[in-house]
């Protein structure tokens, strides 16, 4: 284990990893979370264990002779085994957190949730007060638009300081397997926080973003347009307007409804109405582990819940969604 900045480290095993316990997990997405410590190190750690998805070139790996099979059960035409293949082709996404803070903790333990329809007076009055003081740093951000991490990532960058952007693969994409896919679009401007900030003006960076986002995806991975899924999140996962490109064939984690918008509909309901997004209910959902939802509890605007609900979070920026 060495460190490679004053809160960095880099691990070279899993061994100085002490499990504490489970915060969730998702068997669909074969996702888990775990928290714990780092041995020698204060402080508590999240680790987070994703295996990769399947490709051609994997598969063919795995036809070989160093792939061991260990019969289940065989019936007639079919047979099940469990295949043990060899370590390169059994690689697990790993991310570490550290130091993780109780904001981490909470985020990924399992939840009930509940949707909100925030109206304008909503976000006004109890949104975006929370946002302003209860919000997770955004600093590893201003370190991507910085050049002082994760240069080596960069897809793609326009420097413009007003219509300009960064694109980097999401913390939750390999980098190589397209059927997965996942870029994120962070913008140089730092005054923009989410949908509820954009207007008129702001539509010259929105298609800006759209429109070369669009063309570097194609050049550097030959994915069409029209196989890209564009979109924001409401409630964001971190506070500094950023943008989602996804293949559109892979089930990314927030593309539901009551979170995702796509940036097309975005472009055009300003279009149709340049203060849309300070006059529109936008809903979202909330979790009991959240502190607007005590806010909410409080003001009578939700009922507390007696029906636990498994929902596990996604590694959704863990940016990791980072926070």
């Amino acid at each position: 284990m060495m460190c490679d900045s004053d809160n960095g480290i880099s691990l070279e095993n899993l061994s100085k990893f002490v499990v504490k316990r489970v915060l969730s997990d998702s068997p669909d997405r074969k996702l888990i979370f775990v928290e714990g410590s780092l041995e020698g190190h204060e402080g508590a750690a999240v680790l987070i264990l994703e295996k990769k998805a399947f490709d051609e070139k994997t598969v063919r790996a795995l036809c070989s002779e160093e792939s061991v099979l260990v019969k289940s059960f065989v019936n007639d035409l079919y047979s099940t085994y469990e295949c043990f293949p060899n370590t390169k082709v059994n690689g697990i996404k790993t991310t570490l957190i550290y130091p993780a803070t109780e904001k981490h903790i909470k985020k990924f333990e399992r939840k009930t949730v509940h949707i909100i329809q925030e109206t304008p007076e909503i976000y006004k009055n109890i949104t975006l007060p929370y946002i302003l003081s209860e919000t997770f740093s955004v600093q590893w951000v201003y370190n991507i638009l910085e050049h002082k991490s994760e240069v080596e990532k960069i897809v793609f960058e326009d420097s413009d300081k007003d219509l300009g952007f960064i694109l980097v693969p999401d913390l939750k994409w390999d980098g190589q397997t397209l059927e997965s896919l996942y870029l994120q679009a962070v913008i140089h401007r730092r005054d923009i926080k989410s949908i509820r900030d954009l207007t008129t003006k702001h539509i010259p960076l929105l298609e800006n973003i759209q429109t070369q986002g669009i063309k570097a995806i194609e050049e550097k991975y030959g994915v069409l347009q029209s196989q890209l899924r564009i979109y924001v999140h409401y409630l964001p996962s971190y506070y500094h307007l950023h943008v989602h490109f996804t293949y559109l064939q892979y089930d990314a984690p927030g593309i539901n409804t009551e979170r995702a918008h796509l940036l097309s509909t975005v472009i055009q309901n300003i279009q149709l109405l340049p203060d849309y997004y300070q006059k529109a209910t936008i809903p979202y959902t909330l979790t009991e582990a959240d502190p607007l939802y005590e806010t909410f509890c409080d003001k009578g605007l939700l009922k507390k819940s007696t029906v636990v609900q498994q929902y596990p979070p996604t590694a959704n920026h863990v940016s990791v969604d980072n926070n």
